[in-house]
């Protein structure tokens, strides 16, 4: 939480007067689905955090891996402990910036680009994937689905379940933010 917090004061650019341009999330949903050819695999947690920058249009957000919630407990385990690793890599991480010059101060449905980092198994990776903002009455919304290429986060998936898991995961995110206090 302290992290995010960091990230939210620098995101602010230091300045208690920018404060109104900073809005924050800390229930972002976060969800994925794996089609592979023998069994589909979804998981989903609304413990991620994120924070934006209307101002600058930087953008932030931090889920840890083990709040992941899947309809199998085994598979929770194994996506902890086999694959994801979530004791030695307990957070994925993404920061970066909405790339068109849109006004995020001003109501619409706004078409974007976000390019920035994923840290996520230990791996940075540069990523730059749509999604839609969106801003009414002053409530920006965020949402985006994107492929994550597991080999890309050093993913290692055994040969005796590669049918189960696939190579290319669909990530789902949403959040909806609320104004920094001054």
């Amino acid at each position: 939480m302290k992290k995010f917090l960091f990230i939210c004061c620098l995101l602010c650019g230091g300045l208690a007067g920018f404060a109104q341009d900073i809005q924050s999330c800390r229930n972002v949903t976060f969800s994925f689905y794996s089609s592979a050819p023998l069994e589909d695999i979804e998981a989903k947690t609304t413990q991620g955090v994120s924070a934006i920058n209307t101002a600058t249009k930087a953008i932030y957000f931090k889920v840890p891996i083990n709040t992941f919630q899947f309809r199998k407990k085994l598979m929770q385990e194994h996506f902890n402990e086999n694959y994801l690793e979530s004791d030695k890599y307990p957070h994925a991480e993404f920061k970066g910036k909405v790339v068109e010059n849109v006004d995020l101060k001003k109501d619409g449905v706004y078409p974007v680009t976000v390019e920035g980092t994923l840290d996520m198994h230990g791996v940075t990776k540069t990523y730059r994937e749509k999604g839609t903002i969106t801003v009414q009455n002053g409530v920006v919304s965020a949402k985006s689905k994107f492929n994550v290429r597991v080999a890309d986060h050093k993913i290692k998936i055994p040969s005796l379940v590669v049918k189960n898991i696939a190579e290319v995961v669909e990530v789902t995110v949403e959040a909806v933010y609320s104004a920094v206090n001054k």
